[in-house]
């Protein structure tokens, strides 16, 4: 994850981008990530912790009858948060990670290490779900954020 972020930070700045963070079941390691780097203050916006329904509604103005529909997590709620982000951030890059993290809370439709990862770059927008095997719920977050980084450093090349 370290180097993942060192490099993410390094090629930022050459490009000269700011990022912006919306997580859910991450619980702000992305974030996390990013800040650890020095130089990252160049880089890096924002990072939210909507953890909650409320604050995905609230914060982010992701719909309520999306959360109702489709559930907090789930590609709609996933692109609702990116695409709102954007507009609150301002940021070249704007990112969402919505997921099960477990042990718990899994279900047949939505097992544990169900996640989805929303980025928007100007007006290119991608949602991806990931189903990460290993049930650990700090596995689950680590792999969660390395997926994320290397999703944007996949955007950005």
């Amino acid at each position: 994850m370290k180097k993942l972020s060192q490099k993410l930070v390094k090629l930022l700045r050459a490009k000269k981008l700011k990022v912006s963070f919306a997580e859910s079941c991450t619980g702000g390691l992305l974030s996390s990530s990013i800040t650890s780097i020095s130089g990252s203050s160049k880089i890096f916006t924002l990072g939210l912790v909507t953890y909650s329904n409320q604050a995905k509604i609230n914060i982010l103005k992701v719909p309520k009858k999306t959360i109702m529909k489709y559930g907090a997590v789930s590609y709609e709620t996933c692109l609702s948060m990116v695409k709102n982000l954007s507009k609150i951030s301002k940021t070249n890059i704007s990112l969402s990670i919505t997921g099960v993290a477990g042990p718990k809370g899994g279900t047949e439709l939505k097992p544990v290490g169900l996640v989805y990862i929303g980025i928007k770059k100007s007006n290119k927008t991608l949602v991806k779900k990931y189903i990460f095997k290993n049930k650990k719920r700090k596995s689950i977050q680590i792999a969660s954020v390395n997926s994320a980084l290397n999703l944007i450093l996949a955007f950005i090349k």
